[in-house]
This record gives C-alpha cells, sequence and structure tokens, in this order.
C-alpha cells in the first residue's frame, strides 16, 4: 500500500507528464473568506499568496474575490467561479470551528462528488508540516460540474503546504474530468 508521500509523488509525476502535453493554461479563482479582506483591511496577504503558488502551478488566476464569512456569500462566490469555467476554484479560511467558519457548509451542496482522498491529503500533510489549522481544517474538496473545488485553512503555512499538495493532485483530477 503506498502512503501518502508516494501517493503525491505519483500524482505529481502524472501531472507534469500530462502537463509537458498541455499548451494553455489552466484557470484558476481564489475565494478570500475573511470579513477584514472585504473591507480593504487584509494583512496577511494570503490572497496574493495563493495566486503566486497558482500561476507556479501553471494556472492563470481569473481574479480574486473577498467574501465576509457568510454561508450565503460563499456559496455565491463559489458558484459564480464553477459557472464561469474555471478548472479550480481555492477558497481560502473559514474552515475552522468558530461561528463564522461556515465555509464547508457553504461548499458541501455545490458538490456533484467529494473527493475525501484530497480532503486528508491536505489534512494530513497540514499535520505533517506543522500549520496545525491546516491539519484541523474542516475543510472539502470535490468536483461541481467540470470545475475542482477546494476550501484551505488561511494561514501562510497551511496555504504553503497545502498548495504543494493539491496543485500536482487538482492537474491530475482536471485531466480525469476533462477526458470526453
Amino acid at each position: 500500500m503506498l502512503d501518502a508521500e508516494e501517493v503525491q509523488a505519483d500524482a505529481a509525476a502524472r501531472a507534469e507528464s500530462l502537463r509537458g502535453e498541455r499548451e494553455v493554461l489552466l484557470r484558476a479563482l481564489v475565494v478570500v473568506v475573511d470579513d477584514r479582506a472585504v473591507h480593504g483591511e487584509d494583512s496577511t496577504g494570503i490572497g496574493p499568496l495563493v495566486c503566486e503558488l497558482l500561476e507556479e502551478g501553471q494556472f492563470h488566476v481569473d481574479a480574486t474575490v473577498a467574501v465576509p464569512g457568510d454561508e450565503i456569500e460563499i456559496r455565491n462566490a463559489l458558484n459564480t467561479a464553477v459557472i464561469g469555467g474555471v478548472d479550480l476554484v481555492v477558497s481560502v479560511g473559514g474552515v475552522g470551528v468558530k461561528s463564522r467558519d461556515v465555509t464547508p457548509e457553504a461548499t458541501e451542496p455545490l458538490l456533484d462528488r467529494r473527493l475525501r482522498g484530497i480532503e486528508e491529503a491536505l489534512r494530513s500533510s497540514g499535520l505533517s508540516a506543522g500549520a496545525t489549522d491546516g491539519g484541523l481544517s474542516r475543510g472539502m474538496a470535490g468536483v461541481s460540474g467540470q470545475t475542482v473545488v477546494v476550501n484551505l485553512a488561511d494561514s501562510r503555512a497551511a496555504v504553503r503546504d497545502g498548495m504543494a499538495t493539491l496543485i500536482p493532485l487538482s492537474h491530475y483530477i482536471i485531466d480525469q474530468i476533462t477526458e470526453f
């Protein structure tokens, strides 16, 4: 049986070989769930960090959207990304246990299929890297139509580690769901 690191390495190798065949960049959208960021007070720089990591992972980021910790606002932002046809939407924040942490509740109704393996890989890698919020995240991952939707915790450590885990896996999943 393969461990998590071997699965990630295998997915990364497959994604790299497929990426060589692909000439167009994949499209992504970032949703930052943070009441302060909505009012322009985001001092964490999480949105730009996610964009930078996505671009390094061969994604074109269409936009970064900030929404408050409100289930309807989050669902609308995620749904807009799916309807807009992006390949990957990454939400950051709102996956803890505080009363305003409702990103998983907003995400679940949009998903056609959950990707529990990605959810667990993100939590496992978060714990391994010492990103406690990433390891204890209630974040979800799944497919909605032709879009991969993933929730990440909002610390810099959780984002860096989560994106390192997510990018090769997302390339593989996107290739799977766009094969006809």
